[in-house]
């Protein structure tokens, strides 16, 4: 389904509208018309766009048109260089992924930010829904504690039927708790309609893909394994992938995976085996999915250190 719209071999391009220090440098300059044509070059055939709602939106939650112009320019790039694009809210206000760098809090308890919320993907759709065959809509990144999928069950279809009267044919992608795990996918509610997307992430085994990661204290940072200690094989992905792609099945959908990728003090040759044993598995099921990410944010693909491989990995990106 989504390879045939587009959706299947993407590129993120985190770290410009988000997780960023919002600099006009950065939002000018960090990425710019040529990373476009770069991710084309690579057979990307989209890009996801993480984005910040402070980008798009002032504390009193009117809107600036600096940040909608800014997303235009990125779709036009897009239209020029034959790629769709996954409109990814990365942080909501009173909610980010990011615990550790960000102080966001209360969205899952608070009806007033979940309009807030609402009211914003809704202004996505009046502005955006006219490009239903270019445009995917990522409701938001990475929701964290399995306490909060209720809720979430609750906001995102109320959010979906409010998007629909503006956009009735964009794709909606819909992931669950534990950071998107492929396990939680089974919680989620049964797709409002048939543009709706199961989304997941995968970035296992954490011990591996995030060795040395300073941001997370789920691992040993002083630990180093290679790919061959790790015990990655496609049965590890098939285990892991199983209860997402069940759930996909029994509720007539597609799966995505948002964002996968290995951190680089990895070395090339090891990051190169992880992207071709994770992809067998993703081909094997007509998984779509979307490599984390194109330039820096301790995972980026462009860097120099991986041109050694670099056209053996862009087979399995």
């Amino acid at each position: 389904m989504l390879k045939n719209k587009g959706f299947y071999k993407g590129i993120n391009f985190g770290g410009w509208f988000s997780q960023c220090d919002y600099s006009e440098d950065r939002l000018n300059n960090f990425i710019t018309e040529a990373d476009f044509a770069k991710a084309a070059e690579w057979g990307a055939d989209h890009i996801r766009i993480p984005v910040d709602y402070n980008i798009f939106e002032n504390d009193d939650g009117t809107y600036k048109e600096d940040g909608f112009a800014r997303i235009d320019r990125a779709f036009e790039y897009c239209r020029k260089y034959d790629l769709n694009a996954v409109l990814d809210l990365h942080k909501t206000v009173g909610f980010s992924f990011d615990s550790y760098g960000e102080s966001e809090s209360g969205f899952f308890e608070n009806r007033q930010l979940q309009e807030r919320f609402c009211r914003l993907w809704e202004e996505f759709a009046k502005r955006y829904g006219n490009l239903s065959g270019r445009v995917a809509f990522e409701l938001l990144n990475e929701v964290t504690k399995k306490e909060y999928i209720d809720v979430w069950n609750r906001v995102s279809n109320e959010c979906i039927k409010r998007i629909r009267a503006y956009a009735p044919d964009n794709l909606i992608l819909v992931g669950s708790y534990y950071n998107n795990s492929a396990e939680a996918v089974p919680d989620l509610s049964k797709p409002f309609d048939d543009k709706v997307i199961y989304n997941f992430h995968c970035y296992e085994p954490l011990r591996f893909t995030h060795q040395g990661a300073y941001w997370t204290d789920m691992i040993n940072k002083a630990d180093r394994f290679t790919f061959d200690e790790s015990g990655i094989t496609p049965d590890f992905f098939e285990k892991l992938f199983a209860p997402a792609i069940e759930a996909a099945k029994t509720n007539n959908t597609a799966l995505y995976c948002g964002e996968y990728g290995v951190i680089d003090i990895v070395p090339p040759e090891d990051v190169l085996k992880w992207f071709r044993c994770i992809n067998s598995v993703f081909e094997k099921h007509g998984i779509s999915r979307c490599a984390w990410s194109y330039k820096e944010m301790d995972f980026g693909l462009s860097h120099s250190r991986l041109d050694c491989v670099r056209d053996e990995l862009l087979k399995y990106i």
